[in-house]
């Protein structure tokens, strides 16, 4: 069903009856888009799992939608996506100066649902621009953020290279000012704050103005275990969606200097540069594995020698999984890393973009980090995430019906 803004997608069933009887407030959420299934999308369904036991659903509210299945607490919510989603998947990246617009969109469609049936508290989880949506009069907006648009605030010159880069950096020069006093007035629409680590913390408040409270992000630690009969192997390992930004050209010319056996998994538009760059490599020293399952990435942080994570991240569930199966980490001093790892403990830090600084570390990392690891990792357990948001969300509910201006 599509109404003339927005469409309707297929949803899971409602609450059974008694539970919505015993829990009469109702809550929505907001998503900047749904088209993958990575660490944001985590957040997501666990804050929308402690929303399910504690009141009612409303709608998700999303820019852009694939109709792909999720989490069951996920999909219990239906869905209001944007007009802008009627565009091509491919658009996608090219629409950033119509994020605002179809941000209002949403706010819209947001006050038709409240008025039929009101919520009391929108929570929005973000690393783009759908913070910028506004709660209705009498319910209250919390923000989960990753991070202030990376895209607007801090790497913009790393969504400029190569060819479409330079095209969207056409776009940055006309579009940026606009956007970013966008983003930073609309961010008075949040009531509450939450970054996902200290890091992010300090970026919100350069950006927007604003303190946030810390929750970092749930980590699958059940999941991710070590195992003592497996035997660690001298490679390195990398790991991620490899863009620009995740530096992993760092980890390919340290490890040609060292003449160390590098392990590249995951995918990314960076791909094909990357093995261009590891072409002059000696045979075999560079190897990429592609996309991978999580029975095949945890076999590889049993046994690689360490995890280089050379990218300054927001938090970064990776560095997290890794120490989780006993794997120490090589990392850039900043970011997320600086929560997650424990300098000469969990690994070990490096300062610059100088492949030396990387063999180095390696070099000093401790002889038998994986219990120290493993001891850290649970710090960020599922199990630790629900419990600080339930109890979150139980406050904002708390502000429900009242009057609270976001403040400066």
């Amino acid at each position: 069903m599509v109404d003339h803004e927005t469409d309707t997608s297929p949803s899971a069933s409602s609450r059974p009856a008694a539970a919505a009887a015993a829990t009469p407030k109702r809550i929505a959420l907001a998503h900047d888009w749904l088209v993958n299934n990575r660490g944001g999308e985590a957040v997501l369904a666990g804050i929308a799992q402690a929303a399910l036991e504690t009141a009612d659903p409303g709608f998700l509210y999303t820019l852009f939608d694939g109709y792909g299945e999720y989490s069951n607490a996920i999909d219990h919510f239906e869905r209001r996506v944007s007009g802008l989603n009627r565009l091509p998947a491919s658009a996608r990246r090219w629409l950033l100066p119509a994020y605002p617009r179809g941000v209002e969109q949403l706010t819209r469609a947001l006050n038709r649902d409240h008025a039929k049936d009101p919520i009391d508290l929108l929570i929005s989880t973000s690393s783009g621009m759908i913070k910028g949506m506004r709660a209705p009069e009498g319910a209250a907006h919390l923000c989960y953020c990753h991070a202030p648009a990376r895209y607007l605030w801090s790497i913009t010159d790393e969504y400029t290279r190569g060819l479409a880069g330079r095209v969207r950096g056409i776009g940055f020069k006309v579009f940026g000012d606009r956007l970013r006093e966008w983003d930073r007035r609309t961010a008075a629409n949040v009531d509450t704050f939450i970054a996902n680590s200290t890091h992010v913390a300090r970026e919100i408040e350069r950006c927007f103005g604003r303190k946030a409270m810390v929750i970092h992000p749930p980590v699958r630690t059940d999941l991710f275990t070590p195992d003592e009969s497996v035997l660690r192997e001298d490679f390195w390992f990398c790991f991620g969606a490899h863009e620009p930004y995740k530096r992993t050209d760092l980890a390919i010319d340290a490890a040609v200097r060292a003449n160390a056996r590098l392990v590249i998994a995951g995918g990314g538009s960076a791909i094909d540069s990357l093995k261009a760059r590891a072409a002059r490599a000696p045979d075999g020293l560079i190897e990429f594995k592609g996309r991978i399952n999580d029975t095949e990435l945890i076999g590889f942080y049993r046994r690689a020698a360490c995890l280089i994570y050379p990218q300054i991240e927001d938090f970064g569930i990776v560095a997290v999984e890794a120490q989780a199966c006993g794997c120490p980490i090589v990392a850039r001093r900043a970011g997320g890393a600086l929560d997650s790892v424990i300098g000469g403990e969990t690994g070990m830090f490096f300062e610059s973009d100088q492949p030396d600084a990387i063999i180095d570390a390696v070099r000093a990392l401790p002889s038998d980090p994986a219990s120290a690891c493993r001891r850290n990792a649970r710090r960020f357990s599922v199990e630790r995430f629900n419990s600080e948001i339930a109890r979150t969300i139980v406050g904002m509910l708390n502000l429900a019906k009242m009057e609270v201006p976001g403040t400066s």
